[in-house]
């Protein structure tokens, strides 16, 4: 298959790869209907983050079921599915209490590389969510935004205790909420003490809300489709990589 590989800061190709397949009975394949570029790949692909060799890319994915393993039983071949960037078994303790990206036995979806033709889905029953029928066309991208950008905005503002009515700055008893991966930020332990504020954040939980905004999505409620502005094939990622680096593009959609 053809997967976007990055070997060195500012160098992706896309490349052949191995096909995935199930390689654990919880496992399941898809094939990709489509992917993106995340603002976290900046962090490696600008050598802010140490890259090791050549490294599959991508976290962000929506496509239809190929291939289960024998222990799934949720998910079947020919399904339209949508998941997270990190696999979880939705059944241990930190599952149930909505914390899937903390999952005892959660796997990371980067090592994976979703920007891709294909992808292995790792622990599939408590990753992927079935949506209700194959999607029209027009419903791939928001249904893409919610497998990481609008499911960990939706965590942000659940976290900060956000909505109507609410105000802006945060005052004594309020909420803070924090998303993406901090680089050379630091709190100020006795200012934070003081304050008597509530923060709360981290990996977001997507799977916690993913049957919310699925339904949402595809009842044509909300529609975070838009937050894609450049949509190109796979075999241009290193030019979708390009763009969001010098900013000609907020967020790129790649179709495999």
């Amino acid at each position: 298959m053809r997967g976007a590989v990055l070997y060195a800061p500012g160098d992706v190709r896309v490349d052949e790869r191995r096909d995935p397949s199930i390689e654990e009975p919880a496992d399941a394949v898809i094939r990709l209907a489509a992917t993106c570029i995340c603002g976290s790949d900046l962090w490696p692909y600008r050598g802010l983050d140490e890259v090791a060799g050549p490294a599959p890319m991508g976290h962000e994915y929506v496509g239809v079921v190929e291939e289960v393993g024998g222990e799934v039983t949720t998910v079947e071949p020919g399904q339209f599915v949508v998941g997270s960037f990190f696999a979880s078994d939705n059944t241990c303790e930190i599952c149930r209490a909505g914390y899937q990206s903390g999952c005892v036995r959660r796997v990371p979806m980067n090592p994976i590389g979703t920007q891709a033709q294909f992808a292995r889905i790792p622990l599939a029953d408590g990753t992927l969510v079935v949506t209700p029928g194959t999607p029209d066309a027009d419903l791939v991208p928001g249904l893409l935004a919610a497998s990481d950008v609008l499911g960990t905005g939706w965590f942000g503002a659940v976290a900060a205790d956000a909505g109507p009515g609410r105000t802006v700055a945060v005052r004594p008893g309020g909420h803070v909420g924090y998303v993406g991966v901090a680089h050379g930020v630091e709190l100020p332990g006795e200012e934070l003490f003081f304050s008597l504020v509530h923060l709360h954040g981290g990996p977001a939980p997507v799977r916690r809300f993913l049957p919310e905004l699925i339904r949402l999505i595809c009842e044509r409620e909300i529609d975070p489709g838009p937050v894609f502005d450049l949509t190109l094939p796979l075999e241009e990622a290193a030019e979708g990589y390009r763009a969001m680096d010098e900013r000609r593009a907020v967020k790129v959609l790649l179709t495999p």
